[in-house]
């Protein structure tokens, strides 16, 4: 491959290829504001020009400066076999003191209570290539803070035109609602009379915002992000599989953020799915397990409700009734395996079927025109199901590998089996980010005995026999399937809320009772805790001992069952994405014990 070498490191690149893109993908470090690589390139911050030198053919290929040693933007210029780059160079680092000394005129002195200081590119260049002291005596221009639309503020004093958002409204949604109003020292970014930011995708460009110019409505003035832990997780909400990162402190959420995958969703999410993290701190999560005592609904301990459940279905069995299982496409692959391994083993004939897929709108490709299989292209789902064919996969092969082979129905199915009395007892999930029981549901479900495993309180209370709280996808680890078929793994962020459990330890701990175990297992190992974040930077703070229960139900030992169990399923073991190992981050200033 063709090589060229950027502040002395070589690196290999593919022709076409932008000077700064390879510097970045070989973390050579160019500073850089109105670049980004799923954007076009408008070479207007200056900031990253170089000295640029290249062999010339008609001088022997000899190495000659490029524009007769003018600097040149790295962003725009194409990459060719033996450049040598000089973006350290005294005529380089002076350009950058210039345009940071530039940016910092107008711009205000209030990064103690911007959102954005902490993550602030404006704040690392000003320390790492600014001239430390401004020589600026005049007054600075103020501009007018701003309600861009439903998600999005504007500090329009503490911008730096890169125009990032602008070419993002342009380019990926074709919604155009932003544009530069105004000249010179007066320019601001605006939008259209009448014209709100409103589009699907419109909060991206608060994570494109390279300063502290576009706030999040919904996190502004929540929290430092300098407290914030960030967990690798996808998407819990619709089928696409967006790769995210969950921002979270004290075991609450805070935000939530696209995760670059460019074989996934490049560097964008959805505002639907942005913000859909907010039922897991809902007031109507389900916290203690309930029973039904003479009739009417009591909170319980989950010993008693377990056994209680149990009671029932082996109840229902020894009177002619068959067992059914309704798992929810919300709940991951490995709960889903576990859940359908204790069925067959309270009925070896239990029927297990696909809980309701939900659809909302029709599928959008953007940019607008765009083929979903462009480079490039983002695709908005219909389908607001995460993993509806990752639990009909493995409930597919459960059902096929029994000694008596059987299908596995979906919603519509098992409503028009359960109102035909088919079924003695049900055991029924949801995870749903609201309440989901139809009235249709909730009148099938009146005769047979009903265990619900769900997060929110829903109708399904009026006539369930035992309820039991569970945890939502940032409580837990698993594997979601997308719509493409792409296995992804996330991990767990924040611990269960009070007295909730994974739907894979509820199902672990019902197949130990079933047995005859107990399950005051006592606690031996850092992994049989629930860790609960302490304040502030402490990543972990008090161990809280777990409720009883039986062995840790573990989403990697999981999968590596499913696919010795089962050979349709040795997928789990071959194909599975992982989230990258973090990386641990330094600090730009050097701490120093007094």
């Amino acid at each position: 491959m063709p090589t060229i070498t950027i502040n002395g490191v070589a690196c290999e690149f593919s022709p076409g290829e932008k000077i700064l893109e390879i510097a970045n993908r070989n973390a050579v470090e160019i500073p850089q504001y109105c670049y980004h690589p799923g954007l076009s390139i408008p070479a207007q911050c200056r900031i990253c020009l170089a000295e640029i030198h290249a062999p010339n053919p008609r001088n022997e290929g000899r190495l000659e400066p490029m524009m007769g040693g003018k600097l040149l933007p790295t962003c725009s210029t194409d990459a060719a076999e033996g450049m040598v780059v000089h973006a350290d160079s005294p005529k380089s680092v002076a350009n950058q003191k210039a345009v940071m000394e530039y940016l910092l005129i107008n711009h205000p002195l209030d990064c103690p209570v911007c959102d954005q200081a902490g993550e602030c590119t404006l704040q690392d260049f000003s320390y790492k290539y600014g001239r430390g002291t401004s020589r600026f005596q005049e007054v600075k221009v103020k501009q007018p803070k701003k309600d861009l639309g439903p998600n999005v503020y504007i500090y329009a004093d503490r911008c730096i035109m890169c125009t990032r958002c602008v070419r993002f409204a342009q380019e990926i949604p074709g919604s155009a609602e932003l544009m530069i109003d105004g000249r010179g020292n007066q320019s601001q970014i605006d939008v259209f009379p009448g014209i709100p930011l409103d589009n699907e995708l419109s909060a991206n460009v608060i994570d494109l915002c390279p300063v502290g110019a576009l706030l999040d409505k919904d996190f502004l003035f929540a929290q430092r992000v300098w407290f914030l832990k960030s967990t690798p997780s996808i998407d819990p909400y619709t089928a696409s599989g967006d790769n995210l990162w969950i921002d979270h402190n004290e075991g609450k959420i805070y935000r939530v953020r696209p995760r670059e995958n460019r074989e996934v969703n490049g560097w964008w999410i959805t505002d639907e799915v942005r913000y859909s993290w907010k039922f897991v701190h809902s007031e109507l999560r389900l916290t203690t397990p309930v029973r039904r005592q003479f009739g009417a609904p009591v909170e319980s301990d989950f010993v008693r409700a377990y056994h209680q459940a149990l009671e029932g279905v082996a109840n229902a069995r020894e009177h002619g009734g068959r067992l059914a299982l309704l798992v929810s496409p919300m709940l991951t692959c490995e709960e889903a395996y576990a859940l359908a391994t204790l069925a067959r083993e309270l009925d070896p004939e239990a029927v297990l079927a696909v809980g309701p897929v939900p659809f909302q709108g029709e599928d959008k490709v953007f940019p607008q025109g765009a083929s979903e299989t462009d480079a490039g292209a983002f695709k908005l789902y219909a389908e607001k199901a995460p993993n509806a064919r990752g639990v009909r996969r493995v409930l597919e092969a459960i059902a096929h590998a029994s000694p008596s082979p059987s299908s596995v129905p979906g919603y519509d199915d098992f409503v028009a089996r359960a109102k035909r009395h088919e079924f003695g007892a049900v055991i029924v999930t949801g995870n749903y980010p609201s309440d989901w029981a139809t009235e249709e549901l909730v009148a099938a479900l009146t005769d047979p005995y009903v265990v619900v495993i769900d997060t929110l309180a829903s109708r399904l209370g009026e006539v369930a026999d035992v309820v039991l709280p569970a945890a939502s996808w940032a409580e837990k680890d698993g594997t979601f399937e997308n719509a493409r078929g792409r296995l992804q793994v996330f991990a767990r962020a924040i611990p269960p809320i009070q007295f909730a459990k994974t739907e894979g330890q509820i199902a672990a701990d019902l197949c130990a009772l079933h047995a005859g175990a107990e399950l005051d297992r006592p606690a031996t190992t850092i992994a049989d805790y629930v860790i609960d974040e302490g304040p502030g930077q402490v990543p972990a703070g008090d161990a809280i001992a777990t409720l009883p229960r039986a062995a840790r139900f573990d989403a990697a030992a999981t999968r590596a069952e499913m696919g010795e169990a089962i050979e349709s399923l040795r997928v789990f073991t071959t194909d599975v994405h992982t989230p990258p190992a973090p990386t641990q981050r330094k600090p730009d200033v050097e701490m120093v014990e007094l």
